[in-house]
């Protein structure tokens, strides 16, 4: 039983660091986009605070930002009850 747990904070751990290290590279892709744009850029982005998702989108192209975010916070919840109801499934 204590691999089972070590095994899954070690996935923990792994997808602690993938994510940090997507969100770091999207900043450094932003970053380097803003600095070479021509003034116009586009945002959108969803907040999650609790169970309410905040939509925020500024620019020319922000309706598909805003899709774009919301289609990836809706994989983001469903991998959350994917990933729940086999931690629920290993605990059994």
């Amino acid at each position: 039983m204590t691999e089972k747990k070590t095994g899954g904070l070690q996935s923990f751990f792994t997808l602690l660091v993938i994510g940090f290290s997507l969100f770091f590279i999207g900043a450094m892709v932003l970053i380097v986009a803003a600095v070479f744009s021509d003034g116009s850029a586009s945002f959108g982005a969803i907040i999650f605070i609790g169970p309410f998702p905040i939509v925020v989108g500024v620019g020319p192209e922000a309706t598909w930002m805003i899709f774009f975010a919301v289609v990836l916070a809706v994989l983001t919840v469903l991998m959350y009850f994917i990933m729940r109801r086999e931690s629920e499934k290993a605990a059994a």
